[in-house]
C-alpha cells in the first residue's frame, strides 16, 4: 500500500511535491532531502539505485527524461519492484496528460512549474487512496469493464453520439468502468485508458465537462478536448474532440442520442458491484475474481460475485487480498504487461501456469490462460484440490458469456 509520493527535479533535487496517504504526516523536508541525496550520491558514482527496504517500508526512485525523479515509500509486503515502479510511471503520465510533455521534460521556471502541477493532484491521489469504485486498472495496466447485456446495445447509441461529435474516440463509463467504447478508444494504449478513467473519476460530479488533455503516448505535445456528460447518476459518456465541435453545441445533442437509452442504462447499473450480470451463475465459495486480457488491455473484477456467500470477508477486505495476491504472483512467478514483471518469472527452468496460496480466513488460486490470467478468492470451505477445476470453470463462464467483452 503506498505511503508518500515525492517528486524533484532530477539535476538539482528541488522538491516540486510531496503527497501522503491521508492519516499519515507528511514526512520533513530533511528526511526527502536525504532520499534524494542518497539517490543523486549513487548518480555520481554511475550507480543505479532501484529500491531499498526497511524493516518495514520499501522505498523505490525512478527518473524521467533527465527531468524528474519520483520517489514512493509503501509498506513493505515482499511484491516485486515492478509494482511500484509502475505507480511513479503512472505519476509520471498523469503529469504528461494534465500538463503535456514539453512542459514536463524541459522545466524552465522550477516555481511556476511546482504551482502548475498541482492540477495533477487529484489524480495522483488516485495511485495513493483506497477509493470506493473497487476498481484494479492501475494495478494491472488493464481498464476495468463492465459486463452487461445491454451494452450491444448501447454500443450503437456511442458510435451514434460520437459521430455527431465528430470524434473516432469515445466510451461509456458506468462507476468508473469502461461499458463500451469505440473501435478508436480500444486502440488507445493501456496506461492511456486506464489514466482517462482514473481522471474523470478524479473529478467532482458534475453535469458536462470540457477538459484539454495529452494522451502519453498518441499524442504527448499536441492536447485533445476531454468533454464528458452525465447521462444519469454515476453514468457518464466521454468523447476525445479536436477544436470543435463547442460544449454546449454538444450539450443541446445529449438529450436527442441518449434519451431513449434510459431503460438500458438503468439496467446496466444494476450490475454495479458484481461488475456482471445477475444470472451468472459462479461456485459458492468464490468471494472475489480479477479477470484480465493482456491482449486487449481489458480486466473485469468482482468483490461481489452473483449467488455466492460472501459474508466472511469485508469488501476492503477481499479488495486488499486480491490486489495483494496479484502483486505476490505478478513478478513472481507470472509475468504481465508491468514493466520489468518478467525478470523473476524468466529465472525459473519452466513457465508457471497455476499457483496458489491458502491462510487461516481464505484461499487464492492464479491461473495463465492465454490471453487470460485470472486471480481466484475463495472462503475455506472449499477443497483444495477443487480450486484449480472451479477456477477453469469459472474462466470458461466469464469468457463464453457474450455480454463480458474481453
Amino acid at each position: 500500500m503506498v505511503a508518500y509520493i515525492f517528486c524533484l527535479t532530477a539535476s538539482g533535487g528541488v522538491p516540486v511535491f510531496a503527497r501522503n496517504k491521508n492519516g499519515l504526516k507528511p514526512l520533513p523536508f530533511p528526511v526527502i532531502g536525504s532520499l534524494n541525496g542518497v539517490h543523486m550520491f549513487a548518480k555520481s558514482h554511475d550507480v543505479e539505485l532501484l529500491s531499498t527496504v526497511t524493516d518495514d517500508s520499501k522505498i523505490v526512485w525512478k527518473s524521467f527524461n533527465d527531468s524528474l525523479t519520483l520517489v514512493v515509500i509503501a509498506e513493505d509486503d515482499n511484491a516485486d519492484d515492478c509494482h511500484l515502479a509502475n505507480v511513479l510511471l503512472y505519476v509520471f503520465d498523469a503529469m504528461i496528460m494534465l500538463l503535456g510533455f514539453d512542459e514536463v521534460t524541459n522545466i524552465k521556471n522550477v516555481e511556476r512549474f511546482k504551482k502548475d502541477a498541482r492540477v495533477c493532484f487529484p489524480l495522483i491521489d488516485r495511485f495513493l487512496e483506497d477509493h470506493d469504485l473497487l476498481t484494479f486498472g492501475d494495478l494491472v495496466n488493464a481498464v476495468d469493464v463492465i459486463a452487461a447485456p445491454e451494452n450491444s446495445v448501447l454500443q450503437s447509441f456511442l458510435d451514434a453520439f460520437a459521430e455527431c461529435a465528430d470524434s473516432p474516440y469515445g466510451c461509456l463509463l458506468v462507476h468508473g468502468k469502461v461499458s463500451v467504447a469505440t473501435r478508436k478508444w480500444w486502440s488507445l494504449t493501456s496506461g492511456e485508458l486506464v489514466l482517462i478513467s482514473a481522471l474523470i473519476s478524479s473529478f467532482s460530479s458534475c453535469s458536462s465537462r470540457d477538459v484539454p488533455v495529452f494522451l502519453p503516448d498518441a499524442s504527448p505535445s499536441v492536447p485533445h478536448r476531454l468533454m464528458t456528460f452525465q447521462l444519469t447518476r454515476h453514468i457518464e459518456v466521454c468523447v476525445l474532440c479536436g477544436p470543435s465541435p463547442s460544449l454546449a453545441d454538444l450539450e443541446e445533442e445529449v438529450g436527442r442520442f441518449w434519451r431513449t437509452s434510459y431503460e438500458s442504462l438503468r439496467a446496466v447499473l444494476q450490475n454495479h458491484p458484481s461488475n456482471v450480470p445477475s444470472n451468472t451463475v459462479l461456485d459458492s465459495n468464490l468471494l472475489g475474481f480479477l479477470l484480465v486480457n493482456v491482449e486487449t488491455n481489458r480486466c473485469l473484477c468482482s468483490v461481489h460475485p452473483p449467488s455466492t456467500d460472501d459474508e466472511v470477508l469485508e469488501v476492503h477486505e477481499k479488495r486488499h487480498i486480491l490486489r495483494s495476491y496479484y502483486k505476490h504472483v505478478v513478478g513472481n512467478f507470472f509475468a504481465s504487461k508491468i514493466e520489468g514483471s518478467g525478470k523473476g518469472p524468466s529465472d525459473f527452468t519452466h513457465s508457471a501456469m497455476d499457483t496458489y496460496m491458502t491462510t487461516d480466513t481464505h484461499k487464492c488460486y492464479a491461473m495463465l490462460s492465454p490471453p487470460y490470467q485470472i486471480y481466484a478468492l475463495y472462503n475455506t470451505n472449499i477443497p483444495t484440490f477443487a480450486m484449480r477445476n472451479i477456477t477453469e470453470k469459472t474462466l470458461q463462464i466469464l469468457t463464453k458469456d457474450k455480454s463480458t467483452q474481453l
